[in-house]
């Protein structure tokens, strides 16, 4: 099978001068390449979200109820200022 790669010049010469230093064909240090971010993702641990979460009781009374362009106005207003 055969896939086309797209990278950029400068990698693409450094890759070559590394290939023929080696004594391999580009299509070697391709896949050498490939599978080393392969196996060291497979290894890593799962992205997990941290908490992020604070203290209160929510939205202010008045606000319970505004609708989204409200919140970001206030939530932004002293950085528009």
């Amino acid at each position: 099978m055969k896939t086309t790669v797209e990278i950029s010049d400068s990698l693409l010469r450094e890759a070559r001068r590394l290939a023929a230093r080696e004594g391999v064909m580009l299509r070697t240090l391709v896949e050498r390449g490939r599978h080393r971010v392969i196996a060291e993702t497979e290894h890593r641990a799962p992205f997990k979200l941290r908490r992020a979460s604070f203290k209160g009781n929510g939205r202010q009374t008045e606000l319970d109820r505004a609708p989204w362009d409200t919140l970001r106005d206030l939530a932004y207003k002293d950085r528009c200022a």
